[in-house]
């Protein structure tokens, strides 16, 4: 009840949510969406947030996988954060959902735009997660072994690393998830990136879990699961001392319930408009406890 009543209070402002498309707007970066809630533009107005934010919010980097890369913005909307947005999902924070051209997601061009991101919105830098799958779980490991010391939490899922030294993920509160089914990207490479942290020393932010039997696709579900941004954006660098959030569970049996609390309203306010391919915007100036879930 508690919980509805929230979501009722906060209609009026998730009704105004913005989802837009940039491209060519960070020199050198990606293109990419940002989700910017309509409650951002105001110090006052967080009260209506189910976590406790002073006068910014949490920014969100979400990285997707191999299917999604091109030149083609829309294709970004397939699944992730942004396609979660669309679907009911009530994240309070900045999401930034870039698309990859690459081959592979380059930490330099992904911090360039986070930078921005900062510069140009609401955003509290101290509160930066990073989420991605599958090549976006490389990513995500790839970002937070390059920069640190600028991530207050990320998850990992079916992916692995390229970096060479992994060393700087223990700085991280850090999940990883992969499943022993993944005929895709095989296990090994997140074992992988376990093994070479606990090789460079203590792990006391890492949570690694293995799902015996989950397949690659599997892991999707998670981008719209409630539990996952509880858990990112419960973190803060500012946090002392730093540690993992341990008490917001994510089991594999919560997968089949994905979807079964997404937000209709907030669903049809946030529907995205399909990106243009004419000239982008190029500049930008700021517009600016626990959720409990019945498991059967």
């Amino acid at each position: 009840m508690a919980l509805a009543m929230t979501v009722a209070a906060m209609a009026p402002q998730l009704a105004q949510a913005r989802v837009r498309a940039f491209r060519g707007t960070v020199p050198d970066s990606y293109n990419f969406w940002l989700y910017e809630p309509e409650y951002a533009d105001s110090a006052s107005a967080h009260s209506g947030s189910r976590y406790n934010y002073s006068n910014r919010l949490p920014l969100l980097l979400f990285l997707h996988g191999q299917s999604l890369c091109g030149n083609d913005l829309n294709r970004v909307r397939r699944y992730g954060s942004i396609a979660a947005v669309e679907m009911g999902r009530v994240i309070d924070a900045y999401v930034l959902a870039p698309q990859c051209n690459t081959a592979g997601w380059r930490p330099e061009r992904l911090k360039r735009i986070v930078d921005w991101a900062i510069a140009n919105y609401n955003v509290d830098p101290d509160r930066v997660c990073v989420m991605g799958m599958s090549l976006g779980g490389y990513g995500t490991i790839d970002y937070c072994s390059a920069y640190p010391d600028s991530v207050a939490a990320a998850m990992a899922l079916c992916g692995g690393g390229t970096a060479k030294d992994f060393s700087g993920l223990n700085r991280v509160p850090l999940w990883i998830i992969h499943g022993t089914a993944d005929r895709a990207v095989p296990v090994a490479q997140s074992r992988r990136v376990v093994e070479a942290m606990k090789a460079a020393g203590p792990t006391p932010l890492l949570r690694y879990d293995e799902w015996p039997g989950v397949n690659h696709g599997q892991l999707a579900r998670l981008l719209y699961m409630q539990e996952t941004y509880d858990w990112l954006l419960s973190h803060s660098r500012a946090d002392s001392p730093r540690s993992v959030n341990r008490w917001v569970d994510i089991l594999p049996e919560f997968m089949r319930e994905a979807y079964s609390d997404m937000d209709k309203a907030s669903a049809s306010a946030n529907r995205v408009q399909p990106a243009g391919r004419g000239n982008p915007r190029k500049t930008a100036a700021a517009t600016g406890k626990k959720r409990s879930r019945k498991r059967r």
